[in-house]
């Protein structure tokens, strides 16, 4: 009898490792660490906040485990009421959240503090993914119309918190849904330019003042140096007195001296540039594509269209996040506080996007097990 239990756990913990995919756990074990070794000096030193960081990666790191053994079948049927779920706690949110530096986006449970808007950012891709997949491809008219329906409610509630970074997130992980589900070109163009001529009306009437002042910031941040542009202008010149080689690590000026704000969430970009200098940003990009690459390339390998068109998602969302950090920090992207994934302090992000990734290295799992064959 115990031979037996024996056997039957070791075939349990063979189909694990089976469903695990090396190659991207070294590279997400490379980038950690990296951002580790970055957060060290972005936060001064502060063992306190270290301390905090290995506990929220030691959760993170579960969570991704539990969720490489999730099967694409498993996940469509949840994806309703995880939705469902996730928008009624955005609604909870807006009406009895917590506040923070002039937003309301948490919800406090004791002693336990979390942004519920980042559950949308798996939440919104599983449910378009889950509906999608069950009507012909490419979509219907019809059938694109509710996607976007699905989009945009939850994008709508982020909106409110006020939340610009995190909408545009979700935004874009239903949109790539849609793009992998065969879009037509035509309505992509048309897409694209109805948001052109709507942009001026969202400028003048759908942002807070506060919002259309970080646009215009981005044209002039010298017009308010010590106000909106102050932001931009350190760490552009963070960035910059790194050089091709960097200063060091734990000896940026910018970050040590405290000229550079956020150094350790949204700004952390700056701090690594200045440190390590073009050479060191050049390495970066380069595992944070490789990494991007092989998660499009387990999405090709899923086991069904929900699959596919969830892992292809998730991949382009974490390009998505590279894209806006690194973009706003460098001067070229108005600043919307999207954290650089992986590297930022914080919690609920390093979660969500752990679990991401344990998504997708789960979606090759058929409902009675791992499948050898995908």
């Amino acid at each position: 009898m115990n031979l037996k239990n024996s056997s039957g756990f070791s075939s349990y913990i063979f189909r694990w490792l089976a469903s695990l995919d090396l190659v991207l756990l070294v590279a997400l074990a490379l980038l950690i660490a990296l951002g580790t070794m970055i957060l060290f000096s972005a936060s001064g030193e502060n063992m306190n906040m270290m301390n905090k960081h290995t506990i929220h990666l030691i959760l993170a790191t579960i969570v991704m485990l539990v969720a490489t053994q999730l099967s694409s079948d498993l996940l469509r049927r949840w994806s309703f009421w995880i939705y469902i779920f996730g928008v009624a706690v955005l609604v909870l949110v807006l009406v009895q959240g917590t506040m923070g530096k002039g937003a309301q986006r948490w919800l406090e449970i004791g002693s336990l503090r979390f942004q519920p808007s980042e559950v949308m950012k798996l939440a919104v891709p599983m449910m378009v993914a889950s509906y999608l997949s069950k009507k012909s491809l490419p979509p219907s008219f019809k059938d694109v119309f509710v996607a976007c329906m699905l989009v945009l409610v939850p994008m709508l509630l982020i909106v409110k918190q006020p939340d610009l970074g995190t909408s545009l997130l979700v935004g874009c992980a239903g949109f790539f849904v849609i793009y992998f589900a065969g879009l037509p070109w035509k309505w992509l163009g048309a897409t694209i330019a109805a948001l052109a001529i709507a942009a001026p009306l969202v400028f003048y009437f759908g942002m807070h003042d506060y919002q259309r002042q970080r646009v215009l910031t981005l044209f002039d941040p010298a017009a308010d140096r010590l106000g909106s542009g102050y932001h931009i202008i350190q760490s552009t010149i963070a960035i910059g007195s790194g050089g091709f080689y960097g200063k060091g690590w734990l000896n940026g000026d910018q970050s040590r001296l405290d000229f550079l704000p956020e150094r350790h969430t949204d700004f952390i970009f700056a701090v690594f540039g200045e440190e390590f200098g073009l050479l060191g940003n050049a390495i970066l990009f380069v595992l944070y594509l490789f990494i991007i690459w092989r998660g499009l390339y387990l999405a090709m390998k899923g086991h069904d269209t929900f699959a596919r068109l969830l892992g292809g998602s998730l991949s382009l969302t974490f390009f998505i996040y590279l894209l806006v950090n690194t973009g706003m920090v460098s001067g070229i992207l108005p600043v919307v506080g999207v954290p650089l994934p992986l590297i930022s302090y914080g919690g609920t992000s390093l979660v969500t996007l752990m679990a991401a990734f344990g998504l997708l290295m789960g979606l090759r799992r058929r409902k009675r097990g791992y499948d050898q064959n995908t």
